[in-house]
Parts: C-alpha cells; sequence; structure tokens
C-alpha cells in the first residue's frame, strides 16, 4: 500500500485497550519484520509522575522493545507524557528536556552509543505554537508528534520552529 511507518503504543492503545509493554513490543517487532519504521510512543500517567516513577515506566516501555528488536534505525520513540495529552497541559521544556536526556542515556547504556546518537526523540504532549519553539530548543528533543494542533493552522507555526532550529 506504499505505507512506510506506523505509530505503535500510543496511550490510548495502552490505557484504554490494555496493551501491555510486551504486546506493543511484539506489534514493533512484526512492523520491522514488514519493513516498517516505527514510531514506538512512551509515556507515564499523572499517578506515575506524581510517584516519581517516569524514568522506570519510560525504560520499562522501551526494554520491552528491545528484548524483541535488534535494530534500532528503524524506530523513533516519542516521549508522550499521558497527563498532558489532549489536557492542555504540558510538560515545561525542563521536564522534557530531562525525561529526553534520561532515554537517550538509556539507549546508550541498553542499546549503543551508535542508537542513542542516531535515534530521533520526539516530544508528543500537547505541542502548540505556543510550546513548540521553546521545547524545540532543548539538545534531546528532536521534533514533535502532533496531535490536535495538526488539524489547526497554528501546524505552521510549529512546522517553522522545527525547520528554524539547527542541532
Amino acid at each position: 500500500f506504499g505505507v512506510g511507518w506506523t505509530i505503535l503504543g500510543h496511550s490510548e492503545r495502552r490505557h484504554i485497550l490494555g496493551e501491555s509493554n510486551a504486546f506493543v513490543a511484539s506489534k514493533v517487532k512484526i512492523a520491522d519484520e514488514y519493513g516498517l519504521n516505527t514510531i514506538a510512543c512512551i509515556g507515564e500517567t499523572l499517578d506515575e509522575r506524581e510517584a516519581g516513577n517516569t524514568i522506570q515506566v519510560c525504560t520499562d516501555q522501551l526494554s520491552a522493545i528491545r528484548e524483541q528488536v535488534e535494530d534500532w534505525s528503524k524506530i523513533v520513540i516519542a516521549y508522550e507524557p499521558v497527563w498532558a495529552i489532549g489536557t492542555g497541559k504540558t510538560a515545561t521544556s525542563e521536564q522534557a528536556q530531562e525525561v529526553h536526556e534520561e532515554l537517550r542515556s538509556w539507549l546508550t547504556t541498553n542499546v549503543s552509543q551508535e542508537a542513542a546518537d542516531a535515534t530521533r526523540i520526539l516530544y508528543g504532549g500537547s505541542v502548540s505554537s505556543k510550546n513548540a519553539d521553546e521545547l524545540i530548543q532543548n539538545p534531546d528533543i528532536d521534533g514533535f508528534l502532533v496531535g490536535g494542533a495538526s488539524l489547526k493552522p497554528e501546524i505552521e507555526t510549529i512546522v517553522k520552529a522545527c525547520n528554524d532550529i539547527s542541532k
């Protein structure tokens, strides 16, 4: 069909349909076997964040994928704090960078330095024209997985913020 990409592990599938980390990872493996690139969504709920478990939740989700997939060249990670999806809330620039930096460090330790350097890590928690410019300035935020804002004219501002940055 000419499809080159799939999004797997989105919070709605994890939390509404009960897709486990292992199930998401098996789907990533199947996508890889069929030649698809995958945007693998990871993220924590508000309760998990408030309990101080953000990094553990995210790395558990990535560890399940690592158990199924060796080649990370066709995987993009999308960090989507569940508490910030469609709520109008967003992680601060500092919070988002902190998680992205930890994810890149996890890739270095658990996959390879090459994977850490090459893997794109997107932010996907209520990205808007109001916060895109500040978020994209962070060294470990490589772009965005845009939800509702992609249906509005403000998408132009978000794309411009990404195009204006040189990393």
